[in-house]
């Protein structure tokens, strides 16, 4: 078997062929670790945005949530703060009308004209209660002769009531203060049932007992309750 060299320009021509041939695979494989490149980096941008946009979101929903309590929060005081203001007004004014009706009694609480007929259903009031043959009326000292003659007149209507005699008496040794505004302490049960029917009892009563309803005359029925006295 013969064989044949091969001359120099041949040679340089197939170097030339197989370093052609290596340089196309050498790019062919570069695009390729490029587009794999490419492509991992783009499912890793893709995973980190779509990871970075669930943080934001969840950050986002977070903040969301803090933001609606703090508004919850502050409506919740603001509220509050503006309840305590119109409850304190509301009770500023009864404390002014209170206080109005105190001065009106203290003015002319016994000098009304129709002062002895007051006086006289204080009393029966009180020898309704205490349904006894005599009773002692506590008064002031000026007062005495109103007092006296409202008494016979309660008498007289407790009689024809009841059918039965009943005698009220001034206590003339325990005079209700001067400075007080007017009415009666009715007293009973030798000395020890006391019924307090002076003007400013009758007002403290009016304070406490009646204030439900005078709330409701002045600011109207609140909403909120759901019993009713």
């Amino acid at each position: 078997m013969s064989s044949h060299a091969l001359s120099d320009d041949q040679v340089a021509s197939e170097l030339k062929k197989m370093t052609a041939f290596i340089r196309q695979e050498a790019l062919e494989k570069a695009r390729e670790i490029q587009l794999k490149a490419d492509e991992e980096f783009a499912i890793e941008k893709s995973k980190l945005v779509r990871e970075e946009i669930a943080a934001i979101d969840k950050e986002y929903e977070k903040k969301f949530k803090q933001a609606s309590m703090s508004q919850q929060i502050t409506r919740s005081t603001m509220s509050n703060k503006t309840r305590i203001k119109v409850l304190s007004a509301r009770q500023e004014l009864l404390d002014k009308l209170f206080e109005q009706a105190r001065s009106k009694l203290a003015e002319s609480g016994s000098k009304t004209k129709n002062y002895e007929e007051v006086l006289k259903g204080l009393i029966l009031e009180g020898l309704y209660l205490l349904a006894e043959n005599k009773v002692q009326l506590r008064c002031r000292k000026a007062d005495k002769d109103k007092v006296e003659s409202a008494a016979k007149k309660a008498a007289a209507d407790y009689k024809k009531n009841m059918g039965s005699e009943c005698q009220p008496v001034i206590d003339e040794k325990n005079w209700l203060p001067e400075e007080s505004t007017g009415g009666v302490f009715i007293v009973g049960g030798n000395g020890k049932i006391e019924l307090n029917n002076t003007f400013e009892e009758r007002l403290r009563m009016c304070e406490s007992d009646a204030l439900p309803s005078i709330r409701a005359t002045l600011f109207g029925e609140n909403q909120n309750r759901k019993f009713h006295d």
